[in-house]
């Protein structure tokens, strides 16, 4: 092992900072305010139509806020092809404190970011007791633009979630440490099935303790007292490893059974591991240059160009070398195989959707290297006995990212945008051109949607949303045939039961246009067999019992279609059955609930109105 070189000792705070106890609340404070400064525009953004509505605008249980019902279906629910009851419960939670509106649910998002800076900044404090290279680590969590993703979208709730409780597991594993008995250990054991519950990529918690071990707890260089064999510290973590293998196995059930996991034939194993050389390097180049960030980058597939491969094998393999040649700093061992062996989970040996990498997968990884950064560049300064030197470059550092960050965070400010400007830094990007041309629906931009949603066709003609895209295209300009076509392609295309179920209710619509009732309600039966809570699936089933006289089941239907997704047009057809019915106060509750929901449409007015007029005027009746 090299010979260490003496290091000029810290320079030790003054002042307010003299003292932990006064020093650390106000570096908190510091970085909170900071933080929540910085990620204040998220606040008025929207939901973005890319997985929000399935996480909470138009998921059935989610909407209902957190109940006990809620809570039992988080507990078995594996919808989005994971298992994280804890997410739904969170979601919920928001939906019970501020209804659908989007600003709360940010709100969530940015107050455990914050939290998570903190807990971040006070276990190195606790653990390292150098203030400096602490302060720097969690400033560069709390500030990097990589992280903008895992804090602007709300559906990754999930990420920021888990981070907290896999902080809150570190901590107390350094309390376990400290002196270890069981009630400790429960602690640890806890915040890691917490973690788990929120989302599996936390999954490598137990190898990551034996870092820890190794730096900077001691547990194997410390004294003859507190010195622990490493067969010790493995065995000690059992209980945590059979804790993983349990999540991996139920894990990988949700993603199969949600179609999410992509086979061999899709992604042979060389391309993957080819991609994963790839990804690795990309992390590293996004850390040090973060432009160009999206919220999905495409597979290539078998495209890489093998010096694109080769490259960035070297380069990992050079960091590799210098880390174990400077092994006797501690810390870069272990920041670099932490993040590493973070990124395992996700970095695509087991591929899990179109994505080769995604800024939301670096949140926790990317520690390991701020670590290497903050602790590195201390220890240089300090064997140069210049200590102050660094907080210059340092804190250039952070007003730059900072910019970045708040450039990255705009971005997020409206569905348009996003997808626009990811269209504009990814290439061949098709569920880009899908969601944007979702956006451009929205606005009422229907040709100019048309447009995206046949590129993202080209691009990938076996991508079942848009031709399911180009299905309702078709349907609302009332070419039906069209819409049928597309429909049928898109659902023999894909295993996603939430995507099926839309599918296959748009379907049963375009089959109801053309008069083939048989085949409508076929497919809207099928729709409900993928989703009960296809609230256009109850929709279109009751507006053919309406049509075909069944009223009390038309009503059924219809109530139970705005039970889930309140719609103007569903509260439209609701009103009619009703009104049919002679239910006629109802039937204006029915339609008044449509006009709240869509000022403009017109029938809905119109009939009210005519009820009204009929109350007040009861003889116009007859």
């Amino acid at each position: 092992m090299p010979p260490r070189t003496k290091l000029a000792p810290e320079p030790k705070p003054a002042g307010p900072f003299a003292s932990a106890e006064k020093r650390n609340p106000i570096v908190c404070l510091l970085l909170a305010v900071v933080t929540l400064a910085l990620y204040n525009p998220v606040n008025r953004h929207p939901f973005v139509n890319y997985d929000d509505d399935r996480y909470v605008t138009e998921n059935a249980h989610v909407r209902q806020g957190l109940n006990a019902d809620t809570i039992a279906w988080s507990l078995t629910s594996t919808e989005q092809a994971n298992w994280h009851p804890l997410t739904w419960m969170s979601h919920a939670l928001d939906v019970s404190l501020f209804r659908l509106n989007p600003a709360g649910h940010h709100l969530t998002s940015v107050l455990l970011h914050v939290v998570n800076v903190c807990l971040l900044f006070l276990l190195l404090m606790w653990a390292t007791k150098r203030l400096g290279p602490s302060l720097f680590v969690a400033a560069l969590f709390a500030l990097h633009p990589i992280n903008v993703e895992s804090v602007a979208w709300v559906a990754e709730r999930k990420n920021v979630l888990c981070t907290f409780f896999f902080f809150l597991g570190l901590w107390a594993y350094g309390w376990y440490a400290h002196k270890p008995s069981w009630k400790r250990y429960l602690t640890v054991f806890g915040s890691y099935a917490a973690g788990l519950a929120s989302k599996p990529m936390v999954i490598t918690f137990p190898f990551l303790l034996l870092l820890l071990d190794y730096w900077p707890l001691s547990r194997v260089q410390g004294n003859a007292e507190n010195r622990t064999s490493w067969s010790r510290l493995v065995l000690e973590k059992l209980p945590l490893f059979a804790l993983s293998i349990a999540s991996a196995i139920i894990t990988m059930h949700a993603q199969q059974s949600g179609g999410a996991v992509r086979s061999n034939t899709e992604f042979s194993f060389g391309v993957r591991i080819a991609n994963a050389i790839c990804a690795y390097a990309m992390y590293l180049w996004k850390l040090i240059w973060p432009s160009h960030l999206a919220p999905l980058y495409p597979h290539p597939g078998g495209s890489l160009p093998a010096w694109q491969v080769l490259l960035a094998a070297v380069i990992l393999a050079i960091i590799t070398a210098v880390v174990w040649k400077f092994r006797s700093r501690r810390y870069l061992l272990v920041g670099w195989f932490f993040f590493l062996g973070t990124l395992v989970p996700v970095i695509g040996l087991i591929q899990v959707g179109e994505a080769a990498m995604a800024d939301r997968y670096a949140y926790i990884p990317l520690i390991g290297i701020f670590v290497m950064i903050a602790f590195g560049s201390s220890d240089v300064a300090r064997q140069k006995s210049r200590g102050v030197l660094p907080a210059i470059p340092a804190a250039v550092a952070l007003i730059a990212l900072s910019l970045a960050t708040y450039r990255q965070i705009g971005y997020w400010q409206s569905n348009k945008e996003l997808w626009s400007h990811t269209l504009a830094v990814t290439s061949n990007n098709f569920v880009a051109e899908d969601n944007l041309g979702g956006a451009l629906i929205l606005e009422g931009k229907e040709e100019e949607a048309h447009a995206h949603f046949a590129a993202a066709a080209r691009i990938n003609p076996k991508d079942p949303m848009s031709h399911s895209n180009l299905g309702t295209y078709y349907e609302t300009h009332n070419q039906m045939r069209e819409a049928v076509k597309e429909y049928e392609a898109a659902v023999g295309m894909t295993s996603d039961a939430g995507l099926l179920a839309q599918t296959y209710a748009n379907l049963g619509a375009a089959y109801r246009g053309l008069g083939d009732d048989e085949r409508a309600l076929a497919s809207y039966k099928q729709a409900l067999q993928y989703n009960t809570n296809q609230f256009n699936a109850w929709l279109g089933l009751g507006l053919l019992a309406q049509k075909q006289g069944r009223l009390p089941e038309a009503i059924t239907n219809l109530s139970r279609s705005v039970e889930l997704q309140p719609t103007a047009r569903g509260y439209l057809a609701l009103g009619r059955a009703l009104q049919q019915s002679g239910r006629t106060l109802e039937a204006l509750t029915a339609y008044e609930q449509a006009t709240r929901i869509a000022p403009s449409l017109a029938e809905a007015q119109q009939a009210a109105d005519s009820i009204r007029q009929q109350l007040i005027h009861p003889q116009a009746i007859y």
